[in-house]
Parts: structure tokens; sequence; C-alpha cells
């Protein structure tokens, strides 16, 4: 597991690299204390209070595109459960402190992606 990157994947890298062309300006890895909570999204913007995650088909169980593993699936399947789990727990906490929340599938289209976090982030 030393090579799964948690900052810095290739669909964060070109969201980012999309938006700061498009004008936008960020924070990135920026953790928020919420509490008993510690949430690090992906991207954040502050002013707007709108938190960015790019989520890994596989790592956050996507209903379209995430397996269920074959081997060792003792170790994996509660991972990738608790992972789930500690998604929802983080979103709640930052709606909760006020926050925006913007979740995003690795396999969204770049193009997709900004619109979206674009919208959200000038129109809350």
């Amino acid at each position: 597991m030393v090579g799964n990157r948690r900052a810095d994947t290739k669909p964060e890298i070109a969201l980012r690299s999309a938006l700061h062309a498009a004008g936008y300006r960020f924070r990135k890895d920026y953790r928020l204390d919420l509490g008993d909570v510690k949430a690090r999204p992906d991207l954040v913007f502050t002013r707007a209070k709108v938190a960015v995650f790019v989520d890994g088909c596989y790592w956050h169980s996507c209903p379209e595109h995430g397996t269920q593993p074959r081997s060792n699936a003792d170790y994996w399947t509660p991972k990738l459960a608790r992972n789930v789990e500690r998604d929802r727990e983080h979103d709640a906490a930052l709606r909760e402190a006020g926050w925006t929340v913007v979740r995003i599938w690795e396999h969204v289209p770049v193009a997709e992606a900004v619109e979206f976090v674009s919208r959200t982030v000038t129109h809350g």
C-alpha cells in the first residue's frame, strides 16, 4: 500500500490544473479541524467554504465502477467499508460546520468536474 497516494493522484492533478487554468485559486490537501473529525479534502475553497474530494472508484466503492476484492477479502472488504463510513462522517462534520461538500468520482470527465465545482463555488 506504500505505492497508493493519498494526494496528487492523476484525476486530482487533472482537476486542479483545469480549475487553475480557469482562474480558480484554492488550497490543496488542506486539513480542516472540525472537533473530533480531521478532514483533509483534496481541494479547499476557503472563502466559499467548499471542500472538494476526488474519490477513487476502488478505494471509495463507486457504485458504478467499484469492485469487491477477490484476494484477501477478509482484510480488504472491511477496509473499503470503513473508507465509505469515514467519507460519510467527514461529509456530515463539514456540513455541520457550514461547508459545502463536493465529491467527484475519478471516472467523471475533467470538463464536467470543473463545471460542477465552478457552479458550486460561485453559487454555493
